[in-house]
């Protein structure tokens, strides 16, 4: 498989950027998943979407009974009304998501080359996001592996709660530079670190 070229490129300078006063309370990183698949059950079907995600990836759908887990080989969220976003370290994934659902009762779509992962870390990501975002960042509003779908003006977003103070943003990679450098500029005010590129 050919490797993913980041389409954020040198505007993703590593180092401190914004209010240099104190630590910097934000944490910003683009991350490389090994693969990244939609799964969209059709209408009656979402149990079936739900297990078949489960018996692939090993992973526990948020907002399903009993999730509220996070596996370390990835992440699986709902994004709609019977769609799941899957994010995972392995690169068979999406091959193995085809076989573990039948056609008749979902489709499965790789959008590995099609999205970009950008993570955010720390005391100012509610914050930052808010700016961004008309969404209720709070724990309350937006507990802890939850997902949503959202926009920022004509950019798609597909946001994910990974921890008390983290989330990951999807979003497609043609809009990743300008809506990289748009979240930079809300963390201006905070300051934030920008970490080096990682694969997931």
């Amino acid at each position: 498989m050919v490797d993913l070229q980041s389409p954020i490129g040198k505007a993703c300078e590593p180092g401190r950027h914004g209010n240099g006063a104190g630590k910097p309370p934000l944490r910003l990183a683009e991350l490389t998943p090994g693969c990244l698949i939609q799964i969209a059950a059709f209408p009656g079907f979402e149990r079936e979407a739900r297990a078949a995600i489960k018996k692939a990836a090993s992973l526990t759908v948020s907002g399903s009974p009993g999730s509220g887990q996070r596996r370390e080989q990835g992440r699986a969220f709902n994004i709609g009304p019977g769609a799941y976003l899957v994010c995972t370290r392995s690169g068979t994934t999406a091959a193995k998501l085809a076989a573990a659902l039948d056609r008749d009762k979902g489709t499965v779509t790789d959008l590995t080359h099609g999205r970009t992962l950008v993570s955010l870390s720390g005391s100012g990501c509610e914050w930052v996001l808010s700016k961004l975002f008309a969404l209720d960042f709070s724990p309350d509003g937006f507990p802890v592996n939850h997902g949503v779908s959202t926009a920022h003006h004509d950019i798609f977003a597909a946001i994910h709660r990974t921890g008390a103070k983290s989330f990951e943003i999807y979003v497609y990679r043609s809009f990743a530079r300008a809506f990289w450098l748009t979240l930079c500029a809300a963390a201006t005010e905070t300051g934030y670190e920008v970490l080096p590129p990682t694969k997931l």
